[in-house]
């Protein structure tokens, strides 16, 4: 009969345990591994053998990380995360503890995701929101709306630097020429400094609040959002179907609401005074000058008129 000792030797000689010591030795003279036990000079090499599943990990995971292929294809346990091992002594002997931390691109993207849950969209191309750019790119787009550029951008800044203003900007100016999107960009960089933000497709809008007759809560919930937002954005106001509950009793009570509170910025095809005539007439009405002065006087008083030059990008896109 084969003494115990005998049978252990064999067992040792087995390929899988000296593939399993090659590993270990492996392990050990990983630079990583190296540094952290001159971190922790008190734990072992036995208290690395005795939790090899954590530094295993540990190495891994930092490997991937070194050779990052985007948080989207993260190959580790938990994407946009990676572990971190340290060691205690208690009562003379070490403890090794595992966590994961997060890295910076995880770290980042719920940066952006804050970022972009601050601004609500009514029926505006969400891609206008979820991108940012720099002041040289917006220019760099169509200089001959660089004028305008410069305005938005001394809006941003003041904003940033005084805090939410009471008056916003109306950005006149034909087809195309980028309004919504300098509005968007406003949007995504005040978002950036806490603040939330909404934009309202004015036409999709205007047909949409027909239904909401029927859903009162909706349309409570509805104006009420936008009436407390801090940045409010009517995109192309002015080619709205027109209705007198439409400009009296929803936009004259969000404007209303927010003289003197909040700011509130517009992008049109119409200059200021032919926005009046639009408002000063309705199709069940007719002509209705007094209510067209009274919601422009909400309007006129509580924007800077800015002029937006350049040509029309939708034409240049379809073109290509």
């Amino acid at each position: 009969m084969e003494s115990l000792g005998d049978l252990l030797k064999q067992l040792a000689d087995r390929p899988m345990l000296k593939s399993r010591e090659e590993k270990i030795s492996k392990l050990l003279s990983d630079p990583l591994i190296e540094n952290w036990r001159k971190a922790y000079p008190l734990a072992s090499q036995e208290d690395i053998r005795l939790n090899l599943n954590k530094f295993y990990q540990y190495a891994l995971e930092h490997r991937n990380c070194s050779q990052c292929p985007g948080l989207e294809r993260c190959p580790n346990d938990y994407p946009g995360h990676y572990t971190m091992v340290s060691a205690e002594q208690l009562e003379g002997s070490s403890h090794i503890y595992e966590r994961k931390v997060s890295c910076d691109k995880y770290n980042a993207s719920l940066k952006q995701e804050a970022i972009r849950n601050r601004i609500r969209s009514f029926y505006v191309d969400q891609r206008s929101l979820q991108q940012g750019y720099s002041a040289d790119e917006i220019v760099r787009m169509d200089w001959e709306r660089a004028e305008a550029v410069d305005r938005v951008l001394d809006y941003i800044l003041l904003t940033k630097e005084n805090g939410l203003q009471t008056k916003g900007l109306y950005l006149a100016g034909s087809f195309g020429t980028g309004k919504t999107f300098l509005m968007g960009y406003m949007l995504y960089e005040l978002a950036k400094s806490g603040l939330s933000g909404a934009i309202v497709y004015m036409p999709d809008f205007a047909e949409d609040l027909k239904g909401m007759f029927q859903e009162p809560q909706k349309l409570k919930e509805t104006i009420d959002l936008l009436k407390e937002t801090d940045l409010l954005v009517f995109d192309d106001i002015g080619a709205e179907n027109l209705n007198p509950w439409l400009r009296d009793h929803v936009l004259g009570t969000i404007l209303n609401y927010r003289m003197n509170r909040k700011p509130t910025f517009f992008t049109s095809n119409y200059e200021l005074d032919d926005l009046e005539k639009h408002f000063s007439f309705t199709n069940r009405d007719g002509e209705e000058e007094f209510k067209g002065k009274r919601i422009m006087d909400r309007i006129r008083h509580f924007v800077e008129e800015v002029y937006v030059a350049g040509f029309n990008k939708r034409e240049r896109r379809e073109a290509t």
